[in-house]
């Protein structure tokens, strides 16, 4: 899963497809993103001093990883995404549509190699 945490991603399956929105929390566990205006759901909360007046509330709800695609800053347009190797030893995310640096995924090898015991 390389979709992060304020990566703009449109909806490619569902009742929401078509829709862009902005990651709000990724759950690697569940293989599951929250989107901002996403799969919205309503929650019945009953009264209490946290909520005094109670009632349904309005919330986002998790969707599967395999559902959303990354836009792609430069085209605008959805784009698959690979992890290249640079020079350097550090590896950094990509669009494939455009091959544009989408950020830096791991330091230099040189630094994430463990010390000897």
């Amino acid at each position: 899963m390389i979709i992060r945490v304020n990566d703009v991603v449109v909806v490619i399956a569902g009742a929401d497809k078509g829709r862009h929105g902005k990651v709000l929390k990724v759950d690697r566990t569940n293989g599951k993103v929250i989107v901002e205006g996403i799969a919205r759901v309503y929650k019945h909360v009953k009264r209490s001093g946290k909520n005094p007046q109670g009632g349904r509330l309005s919330k986002e709800m998790g969707i599967d990883i395999s559902n959303v695609s990354l836009i792609c800053p430069q085209t605008g347009k959805p784009t698959r995404m690979g992890v290249r190797v640079l020079e350097d030893g550090s590896k950094e995310r990509y669009s494939k549509r455009s091959g544009v640096s989408l950020g830096v995924v791991a330091p230099p090898k040189s630094h994430r190699e463990k010390s000897p015991k």
